[in-house]
């Protein structure tokens, strides 16, 4: 499973962990994604969806189906693939 946030598209970084000897190895670092379940009125139902916790406080603020016009994503960019079968048309 890749750690991508499906809507911001937030993705692991890369850098050095460094020792007080100043020794660097390699390290990543994940971003905070979490499962959660969105509910979206313009269709009557929820969608879950795997976000990161930055994604997950703007679509309190703006709601989901704004957060993705902002983005210039419709919803069936972000959707699981399985549920492409339902009909959505926003």
């Amino acid at each position: 499973m890749s750690r991508v946030c499906k809507l911001t598209g937030k993705r692991p970084m890369s850098g050095n962990s460094i020792s007080h000897a100043h020794n660097k190895n390699r390290r990543r670092q994940l971003p905070n994604l979490q499962w959660k379940r969105v509910w979206v009125p313009e269709l009557g139902r929820s969608v879950r969806l795997r976000l990161s916790t930055r994604a997950l406080r703007t679509i309190d603020r703006k709601g989901l189906i704004r957060f993705l016009k902002d983005e210039g994503k419709q919803l069936r960019d972000v959707l699981p693939p399985r549920a492409h079968a339902r009909n959505v048309s926003i």
